[in-house]
């Protein structure tokens, strides 16, 4: 089943499989009366359909190699190839108390770092007693992030050379704490600018972060005059 989530301004995002995408893609063309045109850009490609229904389509891991600019109908096939491509990817999943680090290739954790640290919630009581537990709390915080960022530069640094991206997940208060860290200066342009929403970290949140990590978010959205989404289509499924 594929992952989806509400766009803000409305539509909705699908995660879609490298393996999928071009039926995905010819499917949404026939459901909306046919594909007039596609834009291919370096790091975007838009599929327009007729009804004004689109499938925009962020590129990851680009820019995008081949011919760019609008042809028209349905012309995906240097997305899908680029898509399918085998890259090394490294992973940093990120939540309070919690992280899991990973090397993984063509969607297959190859080594991986998992760990927690204990981060109490938060206190309703008042006074001073509060003003502790809270100093006591960041404190708890501020161990957990470092032993993430430890983790991340001792299973992603040593393979920064190999690695064709790095995909993170997870709180992004979190993440932006630990990949401020000095140490992982040499990756911070190799991440990508998706993060995936994920539980807990845990060794099987990683492996499925693993195949995520692959796809391509698929953005359908209602083009309208004037601009602006209209809710999502429901005909468009993964």
């Amino acid at each position: 089943m594929s992952r989806v989530r509400e766009l803000a301004g409305g539509g909705r995002a699908v995660e879609v499989d490298p393996e999928r995408l071009a039926r995905f893609l010819a499917r949404f063309a026939a459901d909306h009366g046919g594909a007039l045109a596609t834009t291919a850009k370096a790091w975007q490609v838009d599929v327009i359909a007729a009804d004004g229904w689109m499938a925009a389509m962020p590129v990851p891991f680009g820019p995008l190699t081949g011919s760019t600019g609008q042809r028209s109908g349905l012309v995906v096939d240097d997305l899908v190839d680029h898509a399918l491509a085998v890259r090394t990817i490294g992973l940093l999943l990120v939540r309070l108390g919690g992280y899991s680090v990973g090397i993984a290739r063509a969607g297959i954790v190859l080594s991986s770092h998992t760990g927690s640290r204990l981060v109490h919630g938060r206190s309703a009581a008042g006074g001073q007693s509060q003003q502790r537990f809270a100093r006591r709390r960041e404190g708890q915080a501020r161990m957990a992030l470092r032993a993430a960022a430890d983790a991340a530069a001792r299973v992603l640094l040593p393979r920064a050379a190999e690695l064709d991206g790095v995909v993170l997940g997870g709180d992004s208060a979190a993440l932006r704490t630990v990949t401020a860290d000095p140490r992982l200066i040499g990756l911070r342009e190799r991440i990508q600018p998706r993060v995936l929403a994920v539980a807990e970290p845990r060794r099987a949140v990683l492996d499925e972060a693993a195949r995520r990590a692959r796809c391509i978010e698929v953005q359908l959205v209602k083009r309208q005059q004037g601009g602006g989404a209209a809710t999502a289509s429901p005909g468009d499924r993964g």
